[in-house]
């Protein structure tokens, strides 16, 4: 069996791959080749804007892991061209990370998903829908900042964050594309344990020894912050939104299905916190 995995240079991709290559032959699949020399496993050139080409890179592919693109407005239109390059090249089965209650979430980030979901039914190919809920790294990651500056910002209010780490999710991809019985299956994966911001904030805290409180800024002034930051204004404007949505509950989630799928807990939140203070 070979698998391809797409977006492969990417955070989630190098640690797909790093646990699915003991199980399979794995083929990355990456825009710039070159990137992806150090992953140890066949790499073949795959850019969404050239999608004619798409088809011959998936050649000899069982099954595919689709992960979604990062060029917000256009990876519905990308996801659609991968979909039916799969169908064209005859692969079994593809799983997709799709986002958290990706038809109902007040997320902008949403419609993208959706539509991605509605375009694989319609393909004719086996697949699973894998609705990963929050990146616990993607709060972390501003962790240096907040050292730096005194204080842990967003716009989340209270709202409760049910985040897992990537390791958990990648773990929850191999899961599905080695085993037995996901075929037709959408799993809604999150977190064990939720918290909110000033949570995140005072655990911080504890753990550096600085006291770092957490500041609540209007959606527009903490996008601006991220763009200061060095975020593109797209991805600025789009992590503020997500905080708006996280206010209003799109980031909990308490079925505690990820748990299940990979069959141990999921990371908590100070095991995150505890990896980024030691770098």
């Amino acid at each position: 069996m070979t698998i391809a995995v797409t977006g492969a240079t990417g955070h989630l991709g190098r640690l797909v791959i790093s646990a699915l290559k003991k199980h399979a032959a794995v083929v990355a699949l990456a825009r710039d080749p070159a990137k992806g020399a150090d992953l140890g496993v066949a790499v073949r050139r795959f850019d969404y804007d050239t999608p004619e080409t798409l088809p011959e890179a998936l050649a000899g592919i069982d099954k595919l892991l689709l992960i979604s693109g990062n060029e917000l407005g256009k990876r519905a239109t990308q996801h659609r061209a991968v979909i039916a390059a799969a169908k064209k090249a005859g692969v079994e089965l593809i799983a997709y990370t799709s986002l958290l209650r990706a038809d109902t979430t007040p997320l902008d980030l949403g419609p993208e998903h959706a539509a991605t979901e509605t375009a694989l039914k319609a393909s004719g190919v086996p697949f699973v829908i894998l609705r990963n809920g929050w990146y616990t790294e993607n709060y972390t990651a501003s962790i240096p900042v907040a050292l730096k500056n005194g204080a842990f910002i967003g716009s989340a209010r209270d709202g409760r964050i049910a985040s897992a780490a990537r390791a958990d999710y990648a773990e929850a991809a191999v899961v599905v594309l080695t085993g037995e019985g996901h075929a037709g299956r959408t799993y809604e994966l999150a977190g064990d344990t939720a918290y909110t911001l000033a949570e995140l904030a005072a655990e911080l805290s504890r753990q550096s020894g600085k006291t770092i409180p957490y500041s609540d800024l209007p959606p527009a002034e903490f996008a601006k912050a991220l763009e200061g930051a060095g975020l593109p204004p797209v991805w600025a404007e789009a992590y503020a939104s997500m905080d708006v949505a996280a206010a209003k509950g799109a980031l909990f989630d308490d079925g505690h299905v990820l748990s299940r799928l990979i069959g141990r807990p999921t990371t908590p939140l100070g095991d995150t916190i505890r990896q980024i203070l030691a770098v």
